[in-house]
């Protein structure tokens, strides 16, 4: 895979800003001329392969870093906002969008949010929403700011992931047999017992911090009991750290910094129990083979596979991958994506992707090579799962969780092995979702791709009602 020009001038500009120096003095420090380093910061010339190495040698700084994912993530964005019919006079080229998401991310994060502010009051108009009027109808959910705010940090957070890889390594966790190490540190170190909940309660887990009792589902599989011990001591242990990532975050809102709050106590379970380096071995040893990993940790499949879209530490990444859970009505309740695939913000999933495939052949992992319209090609994984615990009539959700990686790390998964990854014929062409997506003849369309106008010839039908202007 071709790898495109690397515009870097509003970090290159950070770095020297922060090592307090003249564009002059930056420039003879990593060897290159000013009107060079000028060019550079305003984005009118790429860094050359010399000058990363220089800026790597000279100011110790982590290559894959300046070319981070974030830039693709708010790109993606971006574009799926500005594909509104809104916009429908202004079709900026793609060159244009990356020169505001390098240079002026701030500008491309206000508009996403004017863009979803307009959205929901159209929605709610549309539908005679009879709080029309108040001021609450523009604003974003809690819910989302927090969504959006794990998104663009990479959904990686190194002060939580660091603090939690000391403590496993402390308890000497990573091998499996969590449940043992977790509950006598978290009754030795904070006085909490753990205890069995009574049969029939739905409560998956209940503390009680006056008497320091941690009541577990007894039918909750053993790797969520595990999950919820480490939740707890996440609370105990972390509590100030996290409510620090919390209030730095500058939410608008107490509900969406509490929301926040959950996220990070089991970000931080997920790490204490799947620590970084431990597991990123083990993937790197066993091929990504999740089957594997899951045994290994004594985790879940969910687990191990939201494990896999955190590994983004600089200096130390894991394969960029994308994750997410689809529920059987479509709606992507989790999603992270360090690949170039990025999940629409608005509307259902592409109906061609693999993901809906999981639900009709439960217990197996659905392989895909799909391909979307900008060329990329991915191998892409899905498998059901079933949340829940109890007997008989207790509710058990079912969801698909996907997972995926561009073809060029195929070769680090197990599953491509008996793959023709050079057969292009053999890579399905999906799209992100229908409303976004430029395939003009895709049988599975649900719905007209905004900024296109439709052609209609009551003399011919073909798998669509209408044919596409392209």
């Amino acid at each position: 895979m071709a790898i495109g020009k690397l515009f870097i001038g509003r970090k290159v500009r950070e770095l020297r800003e922060g090592q307090r120096a003249t564009q002059s003095q930056f420039a003879e420090r990593i060897g290159i001329s000013t009107s060079y380093l000028n060019q550079i910061e305003n984005n009118q010339r790429p860094v050359s392969a010399a000058v990363l190495l220089a800026l790597a040698e000279k100011c110790q700084v982590d290559i894959a870093a300046l070319s981070s994912g974030e830039n693709n993530r708010l790109l993606s964005a971006l574009s799926e906002a500005l594909s509104d019919p809104l916009f429908e006079t202004y079709n900026p080229s793609l060159q244009e969008l990356k020169l505001v998401t390098q240079n002026a991310p701030g500008l491309a994060h206000a508009l996403i949010q004017v863009h979803q502010a307009y959205r929901r009051n159209s929605e709610r108009l549309a539908s005679f929403d009879d709080t029309i009027g108040r001021s609450a109808l523009a604003e974003t959910t809690p819910y989302e700011e927090v969504r959006d705010f794990f998104h663009f940090v990479d959904n990686y957070i190194h002060e939580i992931d660091t603090l939690a890889e000391r403590l496993a390594a402390a308890l000497n966790l990573g091998d499996g047999d969590s449940h043992g190490l977790l509950a006598s540190y978290l009754e030795r170190q904070y006085g909490v017992r753990v205890v069995r909940g009574a049969p029939g309660s739905e409560e998956v887990r209940r503390y009680d911090p006056k008497a320091r009792i941690l009541t577990l589902n007894p039918y909750a599989p053993a790797s969520t009991r595990d999950f919820q011990i480490a939740l707890q001591i996440a609370q105990l242990h972390a509590g100030r750290e996290i409510d620090a990532v919390a209030a730095a975050a500058g939410f608008r809102t107490e509900e969406a910094v509490e929301i926040c709050r959950i996220g990070l106590h089991n970000y931080f379970a997920g790490a204490l129990i799947l620590p970084y380096q431990t597991f990123l071995k083990a993937a790197r040893e066993l091929r990504h083979d999740l089957e594997l990993l899951a045994a290994r940790f004594g985790a879940s499949l969910e687990q191990v596979c939201h494990r896999l879209s955190t590994l983004q530490r600089p200096g130390a990444k894991g394969i960029p991958i994308f994750f997410a859970r689809i529920d059987r009505a479509g709606n992507i309740t989790k999603r992270h994506s360090a690949a170039k695939l990025q999940f629409a913000r608005f509307g259902a999933a592409c109906p061609l992707w693999n993901a809906h495939q999981a639900f009709e052949s439960p217990g197996r992992m659905i392989r895909q090579l799909a391909e979307t319209p900008d060329g990329v090609r991915y191998l892409c994984l899905a498998t059901q799962i079933t949340k829940g615990s109890g007997g008989f009539g207790a509710p058990r959700p079912h969801y698909a969780i996907a997972l995926g990686c561009e073809i060029s790390y195929a070769d680090s998964f197990v599953y491509a092995d008996d793959l023709d990854l050079s057969n292009r014929a053999a890579f399905d062409p999906i799209g992100i979702s229908c409303r976004i997506c430029e395939r003009m003849n895709c049988a599975s369309r649900a719905v007209p791709p905004l900024k296109h106008k439709l052609t209609i010839d009551h003399t011919l039908r073909g798998a669509l009602p209408y044919r596409i202007a392209d």
